[in-house]
């Protein structure tokens, strides 16, 4: 039988670092003797809880937080509780509990932190558009879900917190052969952003499928994960 797909390999070629593991996150350190920004990366969802392995090891999500550790910052990731649509209160309690986490650590400059959203867990960057942090340099949503429908309710919907993000850059991987409905969502964020004078940043993968990262191994996907990164530790400069 054939590998699941969230287990195919991810899209550049990283050298996997061993990962450091504190409770349900992850800490992908680089080699540096002072204290270094990090990025939080948060897996997409609902994933059944007794999948296995959980998603902070699989090939993507050990590959995201390892090529950022070989650029000079901490990778970090975290097994949140988004097991189902009901879910996503607890984990966004997660994500919250594992920035904390990783800020308290002392190899980690506290003020200078990104949070990077996939797929479904994009619903949770809502909670970071509204008064962004001082210390939340970026937020990145990569092939991410931006809206919901109103039964839902208010809080986990980007589209509509995007007017509250003032200056926090937003960095947006968008896939042109994108799930109809999301890319719905996302054409709505896009809209609502560029209404309110948000400091969005676009990367566009024409050719690429939701998860093109794992899914699309050609120089136009490994070019759009460079530019990410490449944006992403721009911003915590």
């Amino acid at each position: 039988m054939a590998d699941p797909t969230y287990l195919s390999p991810f899209v550049l070629s990283t050298e996997e670092r061993t990962a450091e593991r504190h409770g349900a996150v992850d800490l992908y350190l680089p080699e540096a003797g002072e204290p270094r920004p990090a990025v939080v990366v948060v897996h997409g969802g609902p994933v059944p809880a007794d999948v296995r392995p959980t998603p902070r090891d699989w090939p993507i999500f050990r590959g995201y937080p390892s090529a950022l550790a070989a650029r000079g910052v901490v990778g970090a990731t975290v097994d949140h509780r988004l097991h189902g649509v009901a879910d996503y209160p607890l984990a966004a309690d997660d994500i919250a509990a594992a920035v904390d986490l990783v800020r308290a650590d002392p190899r980690v400059d506290p003020d200078r932190i990104a949070l990077w959203f996939f797929s479904g867990g994009g619903l949770l960057l809502a909670d970071w558009l509204r008064t962004p942090p001082d210390w939340l340099r970026i937020a990145a949503a990569t092939y991410p879900m931006l809206s919901v429908p109103p039964e839902y309710g208010p809080r986990f919907n980007p589209a509509a917190a995007v007017g509250e993000a003032g200056t926090l850059p937003i960095l947006l991987t968008r896939v042109g052969r994108e799930n109809p409905q999301i890319a719905a969502t996302v054409a709505e964020f896009v809209t609502a952003a560029e209404a309110c004078g948000a400091r969005l940043e676009i990367i566009d993968v024409p050719n690429g499928q939701h998860s093109f990262d794992i899914l699309d191994h050609t120089d136009e996907s490994r070019d759009a994960v460079e530019r990410a990164l490449t944006t992403v530790l721009a911003a915590l400069k």
